[in-house]
């Protein structure tokens, strides 16, 4: 197939790490596979661009002002007159309600996922509102959680093009060792080091992980990879908590994935999630890890994989965290017992052959609608 796969990605996250694997993977599989960002201006080094460059596969990037929506569509006109994809494979509202019209003019299959709402702003729950939208009128729209499935059939994203497909891991780079992983980051050799890795904003819960910090014993250390709105908001809290000499503020680092085996415990705090790709990174690398039961979390682990808490609640996130690193034997049979979950049933090859499934589907849908 040729399959194009249309965003407008963040510096880093997960639903560009989705893209990068799925891409990747399909490139592999020797499918014609270009991704195509919509940017204010690119760059052929940034890193969202690298993996896919070492992954042979194509980047045609659209370049825009903000909010130059007529400028956005034409280029996308170009691009699928000049390349005539069997389908697009649109990630996040931006792309689901700018690029969706101009595909189903073209007569190409449009195949949308939504990777998790935060709800927040009446501004951020209008894009949600047009999100849905335009999902209920995808060829297939594609769901990364059970739980974000049900909330898209209650904003009347019909049962007939929506599915639900678990996000999956696939390797697009060699991780780094403890004693490497550590040296790159500059972290201590000897001490317990939690990772927080994430995207700065309300919802992933960056606060909830500061005080729980407060409540742990004093030699533990975090590092926390990312960036976003809510991080001088976070330094000024662990000053005031006393405990900012324990924080290593790592920034946005490419491929944050590589780096996991650096931590003794992976921490996710989030108020809601779809299916977040560090918790996959994790089980990957063989990392414990501490997470918050929302949205998909509780469909990839269990009690028998990670310590799982209640969101908001920093003591319960404070106390998981001290029983993990208490009882590190315990947490790596955790740990072992996530890695094999993960190939069983989170595995790439089973990822890549549903959203395979997904496009053949679009298209039987695309030719009836005709």
């Amino acid at each position: 197939m040729r399959i194009m796969h249309l965003l407008a990605p963040a510096p880093a996250g997960g639903l560009e790490r989705v893209v990068q694997g799925l891409a990747i993977g399909q490139r592999r599989r020797n499918h014609d596979v270009y991704v195509v960002p919509v940017v204010e201006a690119w760059r052929d080094d940034l890193p969202f661009a690298q993996p896919l460059r070492r992954g042979d596969v194509n980047i045609l990037p659209i370049q825009a002002d903000a909010r130059n929506y007529i400028g956005e569509r034409r280029q996308l006109r170009e691009i699928l007159s000049r390349h005539t994809p069997d389908v697009v494979h649109s990630h996040g509202y931006h792309t689901n309600v700018v690029g969706r019209t101009v595909v189903m003019n073209a007569g190409i299959p449009f195949v949308a996922t939504a990777h998790g709402f935060t709800g927040g702003s009446l501004r951020n729950r209008l894009y949600e509102w047009l999100d849905c939208h335009a999902l209920a009128r995808a060829d297939a729209a594609i769901a990364v959680s059970r739980p974000l499935a049900d909330e898209l059939a209650r904003r009347g994203v019909p049962q007939t093009c929506l599915h639900t497909i678990p996000n999956g891991w696939t390797q697009s780079s060699e991780p780094l060792d403890r004693h490497a992983a550590r040296r790159a980051l500059g972290l201590p050799e000897a001490e317990t080091i939690l990772g927080w890795v994430g995207r700065m904003t309300h919802e992933k819960g960056l606060d909830v992980f500061i005080e729980a910090m407060a409540h742990t014993p004093s030699h533990v250390q975090a590092c926390i990879v990312g960036a976003g709105t809510e991080r001088e908001l976070a330094e000024r809290r662990a000053v005031e908590l006393g405990i900012a000499s324990r924080i290593h503020w790592a920034g946005l680092v490419p491929e944050a994935g590589r780096y996991f085996c650096a931590f003794d415990v992976l921490c996710q705090s989030s108020r809601t999630e779809g299916v977040p790709m560090t918790i996959l990174e994790a089980m990957a690398m063989g990392v414990p890890i501490v997470a918050t039961a929302v949205g998909g979390v509780p469909d990839v682990l269990s009690a028998r994989e990670a310590m799982l808490v209640n969101a908001e609640d920093y003591r319960a996130f404070a106390r998981a965290i001290a029983e993990t690193i208490g009882d590190l034997a315990g947490a790596q049979v955790r740990a072992t017992e996530a890695r094999k979950r993960l190939a069983h049933q989170f595995s790439g090859d089973a990822w890549l052959d549903e959203h395979e499934r997904i496009y053949q589907i679009a298209t039987a849908r695309k030719i009836r609608r005709r």
